[in-house]
């Protein structure tokens, strides 16, 4: 049934952007984008939501470990996402909270699997300079099965809003592509 639900969106979204006005999927979403190739034809069946210069899609359908979603990015043209300023940090928890998923967990392409400590974005492979951790993250904590925190996540912990966090690469929760 959800899947039916699921498929119904897309393919109501990609039939109601045929007639949308370029850069637009329909009034109800004025920052959804939508690149239209043709008359007849979309690049993006995806719903995207345009913020400054970047379009963003919430994985919000399914939970994913971080390469897996890494993968459902890059399979349809996206990556997980980068952030380069607290403007888009705060942009992005908004739009997060708007859907309601304030309390939820969203990864994004960092990591430090490459050197301990050093974390870069995979999107683009860009050392972070613009940080927003938890207070006390990162930690690179080990669990009892070996495993350490080598990826990025969006986090709101405390209740102080969406930070970041390291977590082991193999918790599966929500993401966020970026094109």
């Amino acid at each position: 049934m959800l899947v039916t639900i699921i498929l119904g969106l897309v393919v109501a979204t990609s039939i109601a952007g045929m007639n949308a006005v370029p850069g637009r999927l329909n009034d109800d979403c004025p920052n959804c984008a939508d690149e239209t190739i043709s008359s007849r034809t979309t690049k993006w069946t995806m719903p995207l939501l345009k913020l400054g210069e970047k379009r963003y899609y919430l994985g919000i359908f399914f939970k994913a470990n971080w390469y897996k979603a890494a993968q459902y990015c890059r399979y349809h043209g996206m990556h997980l996402v980068s952030i380069s300023s607290q403007e888009e940090n705060d942009k992005l928890e908004k739009h997060i909270k708007d859907f309601g998923l304030g309390h939820e967990h969203f990864w994004t392409s960092g990591t430090d699997q490459g050197v301990e400590g050093a974390f870069f974005w995979m999107a683009n492979g860009w050392p972070i300079t613009f940080e927003n951790w938890n207070a006390g993250e990162p930690n690179n904590f080990r669990y009892e099965n070996g495993e350490e925190e080598d990826c990025l996540e969006l986090w709101n912990r405390d209740s102080k809003g969406l930070k970041w966090n390291d977590s082991p690469c193999s918790f599966e929760t929500f993401f966020v592509c970026e094109v």
